[in-house]
């Protein structure tokens, strides 16, 4: 999940830091433009101001299979707290949480407040609803990991990479050494996860969506997978499993 902070300082989840025009509405029924996505910052928005757009009645041109329905950018705790009662309905074990600090040097103050109070807003809401232990932080930022790590040391930091760079000098961005690297599944090789688990260091790259690569990744000794599809790693997973 992406977590974008709005003007009220609340943390919402949203791919990007403004109302896409790819599935987003104006409250009158308009499409977003394009050419005023950007102008439809989240960061100036209040509480009322996000419930006003309609980000799912039009489903998703990348997803066609993805059910489309009336809904709002929703606030990370009305998701925690979700998850919490599907939970408890289904007797499923606790669920693990993977969210991204997305930002950049650039959208300092502008798309995103600086990151010291872009990580406490996020760890704030982790801690009340008591998943701290259960959740990691992800971003391209190295300034990001940094802060959440000055907040808690203890909490799990992942280190999202979309460049050439070999794994010690991506590293090297970083002042600590982080509980997982996230690379981009085309840049993994057998040599970078063995390299990584030297440093005890977990490799889960994204984002993996077809059965091949999946396959092919579980069996170099990948730790995990960022995928668009859940329900197809599952049933990969299970296959493998059943195979062994």
């Amino acid at each position: 999940m992406d977590a974008v902070i709005n003007a009220e300082g609340n943390v919402f989840l949203s791919h990007e830091p403004w109302m896409s025009a790819k599935i987003c509405s104006h409250a009158d029924g308009r499409k977003v433009k394009k050419s005023e996505a950007k102008s439809l910052k989240i960061y100036t928005m209040s509480d009322e101001d996000i419930r006003g757009f309609d980000c799912g009645s039009r489903g998703h041109p990348d997803f066609p299979e993805q059910l489309a329905m009336k809904v709002s950018k929703p606030l990370l705790s009305e998701v925690l707290e979700a998850v919490r009662s599907r939970s408890a309905e289904t007797g499923r074990k606790p669920v693990l949480f993977n969210i991204e600090i997305k930002s950049t040097p650039r959208g300092d103050g502008v798309f995103h407040p600086q990151v010291n109070q872009y990580a406490r807003a996020l760890y704030g809401v982790l801690k009340q609803y008591g998943v701290l232990d259960r959740t990691s932080i992800q971003s391209f930022d190295p300034r990001a990991l940094e802060a959440a790590h000055n907040i808690d040391p203890d909490i799990s930091l992942v280190l999202l990479v979309d460049n050439r760079k070999s794994l010690q000098k991506n590293l090297n961005r970083l002042s600590f050494v982080p509980a997982i690297y996230s690379p981009d599944y085309k840049r993994v090789s057998r040599e970078l996860i063995a390299a990584a688990h030297v440093q005890s260091i977990r490799v889960i790259p994204w984002t993996v969506n077809d059965e091949k690569t999946m396959h092919k990744l579980v069996a170099w000794g990948v730790d995990g997978l960022i995928t668009d599809y859940p329900d197809l790693g599952v049933r990969v997973l299970a296959e493998i499993q059943q195979d062994q």
